[in-house]
């Protein structure tokens, strides 16, 4: 599934890989980063289904 226009401009954009990561490590719900075809930067999204999700082991909570 592709990006539409109006949806890229409404969401937040990541410059790197790494940034989108650390901001799904502090998310409370299960996200994924994924590369924008639109604007080529990182945006996140809660749709996992059939997709490689990130898995982390937290020992702590965010805070």
């Amino acid at each position: 599934m592709r990006t539409r226009p109006g949806i890229c401009a409404r969401k937040r954009r990541y410059a790197s890989e790494a940034e989108a990561v650390a901001a799904v490590l502090k998310a409370a719900i299960t996200l994924r980063p994924y590369r924008c075809a639109i604007c080529r930067q990182y945006h996140l999204t809660s749709r996992t289904k059939g997709m490689r999700v990130l898995r982390v082991e937290r020992a702590h909570p965010p805070v």
